[in-house]
């Protein structure tokens, strides 16, 4: 038998796996164990940071279980039909106890994010109003980005499901009203990109008393309902009224074992003089998942508390580079924007003038005109003194020649002496008066005249100014420079930064390629200078939120239902008037020593 005889193809099943943004199918093979599949599904969403997440799917009995990644899929209890398909689903089994600090992969941040927005949605994890209004605001940063106002519709942001229908039902507002609230929130996340947007979100919902807490009804030896809390940093006890407050705590650091059997739990302190912690649950199928739990969140308490692995070093390095890229990216983008910017306003600024250029070579046509119009006029008048000065002229010859022929018939007539003496008198005051008039009007003409000749002067300065104005070059020069700055501003690539901001390749403080993104010592050093002083404003911003937070709860406090207020929103609002939270919350869960606490677990 030849070595190379083709193996017979191993039989497969089809299975899908659902995330909070996709389904994915896969045929896996009969043998494959749950790492295998698993692993399949990391690779193909490229997520590193395996140690969160697991695959959860209702078993054959109708319980919540997870995939164990150890044993094959088929020897799971899984439901097994052979005419349908194996379902998974894809969540965070397992929250980190500082999510900037912890979480490294985008893609690991934004599947906490799916997850947690959608644990506050379903009203799993209980959110005061005021604080679903702000990680509202923060979800349509991450969905939409920027806030544009030309864009931005009345009624947008209502037909989103943002807010948790138990807020909706307890207010009298409409979802117009939400959102105007979320609407000014969101205003304010200008530049914040999607990532940065889920990371803030993450952010405040840590701080939420039932974020990363896995809840199982257990009793104590009293046989009194408690609830028991699994979380990041160790075991909760609470009151069967109260999710929010723990009673007591105890911490996986001082935990030295976990066991069970059959319904009973026992928890060894590592203080060996303390007794064992022990409750009782319902379902030996409980205890299984709550030891695993335990386990998974014991481990990761654990290694949180050591060096970090290599992998996990060359993650950390991988995304501050990649923060790097991104920072230096955006800065250039934003330089870039600016630059464009100021070319649009300096090419308005352009046109603005080049429009006020043109008014001003209007104005001065018209007056030019003007000037031509009032020339002829005074030339027409002139010509029109002139001839009436001939006209004068000519009858004051006839006067003169009348007074000679009336001068001859007197000296024949010496009759009509006395008359034509008469009338020579009047003859004379006549030709005086039209002498007058003929001066006057000779004055008048040469006055026209004057105005004609200071008229064409005018014409000819009006036209020597405009000419000089064109030849300025205003005009020509004003075009030229909008034509130049609008090209620089529409270039694909935009300005060239090397000739604004220095020479960029050759700075000692900043040695980079932007098409590469090599980045010297000097970049580290200042990124985690910018990073430190990050770190200064953060108390300063959380006042300022909180003080937000304040303002939008008293101003939605008089349109409560009173009602419709669940028991959750009453033990917040006690919590609130108190002066606690969370941490303050914890902190004294956890004081006392470990005997004095299990005492106490025992009393409840």
């Amino acid at each position: 038998m030849s070595p190379f005889r083709k193996k017979k193809s191993e039989k497969s099943f089809p299975v899908k796996v659902c995330t909070l943004d996709a389904e994915l199918e896969f045929n896996l093979q009969w043998r494959a164990t749950g790492r295998d599949l698993f692993e399949l599904v990391c690779r193909t969403i490229g997520l590193r940071e395996t140690w969160y997440f697991g695959l959860q799917y209702e078993d054959s009995k109708g319980f919540i279980n997870w995939l164990k990644l150890d044993k094959k899929v088929q020897d799971q209890s899984i439901q097994k039909d052979p005419h349908s398909t194996v379902s998974f689903m894809f969540f965070a089994k397992f929250y980190p106890e500082e999510v900037a600090e912890e979480l490294v992969q985008e893609v690991t941040k934004h599947y906490f994010f799916l997850q947690v927005k959608q644990a506050i949605l379903s009203m799993d994890v209980y959110c005061p109003p005021e604080a679903s209004v702000l990680l509202a605001s923060y979800a349509v940063q991450a969905k939409f980005g920027d806030f544009d106002l030309d864009t931005y519709k009345p009624g947008m942001l209502a037909n989103e499901d943002l807010l948790p229908q138990r807020v909706i039902d307890q207010y009298q507002m409409t979802l117009d009203m939400w959102e105007e609230r979320i609407r000014v929130w969101y205003s304010d996340h200008r530049g914040m990109s999607r990532d940065e947007a889920e990371m803030e979100y993450l952010k405040i919902a840590q701080d939420l008393d039932m974020y990363g807490v896995n809840y199982f009804p257990i009793m104590n030896k009293k046989e009194t309902e408690l609830w028991l809390g699994v979380t990041p940093l160790g075991l909760n006890i609470y009151e069967k009224e109260n999710k929010l407050q723990p009673k007591t705590t105890f911490t996986w650091a001082e935990i030295r074992h976990i066991s069970f059997d059959d319904k009973k739990f026992i928890i060894k302190p590592v203080d060996k003089n303390s007794p064992n912690f022990v409750f009782f649950s319902q379902k030996v199928r409980m205890n299984k998942l709550i030891l695993d739990l335990c386990m998974g969140n014991h481990d990761l308490f654990m290694r949180r508390r050591k060096p970090d692995s290599m992998e996990l070093q060359q993650m950390k390095a991988a995304a501050k580079e990649e923060k790097q890229r991104r920072q230096i990216e955006r800065n250039r983008l934003a330089r870039e924007k600016q630059l464009r910017e100021e070319a649009e306003r300096e090419r308005a600024n352009m046109e603005q003038r080049l429009l006020q250029y043109q008014e001003e070579i209007r104005l001065a046509n018209e007056a030019l005109k003007r000037s031509e119009e009032s020339a002829d006029l005074l030339a027409e008048k002139s010509r029109v003194a002139e001839e009436e000065a001939i006209l004068l002229s000519q009858k004051a010859a006839e006067a003169e020649q009348e007074i000679t022929r009336l001068r001859l018939s007197a000296m024949r007539k010496e009759e009509e002496k006395v008359t034509l003496e008469r009338k020579t008198r009047e003859a004379e005051l006549l030709t005086a008066r039209l002498v007058e008039d003929s001066e006057r009007r000779a004055a008048e003409a040469n006055r026209l005249k004057e105005e004609l000749l200071r008229a064409r002067a005018a014409e000819k300065q009006a036209k020597e100014k405009l000419l000089d104005f064109l030849s300025r070059g205003s005009y020509s020069s004003s075009a030229t420079s909008v034509s130049t700055l609008y090209s620089a501003s529409l270039s694909p690539l935009g300005p060239d930064l090397s000739l604004l901001d220095g020479d960029v390749g050759t700075s000692p403080e900043l040695n980079l390629t932007l098409n590469g993104y090599d980045l010297t010592n000097a970049d580290t050093d200042q990124l985690s200078l910018e990073i430190e002083k990050e770190r200064g404003l953060c108390l300063e911003k959380q006042k300022h939120l909180q003080h937000q937070l304040r303002e939008l709860r008293t101003e939605i406090a008089v349109l409560k239902v009173a009602e419709k207020q669940t028991e959750f929103d009453q033990l917040h609002s006690e919590q609130v008037k108190l002066g606690e939270n969370k941490y303050s919350t914890l902190k004294k869960s956890k004081s006392g020593s470990t005997k004095s606490r299990v005492a106490f677990f025992e009393e409840l």
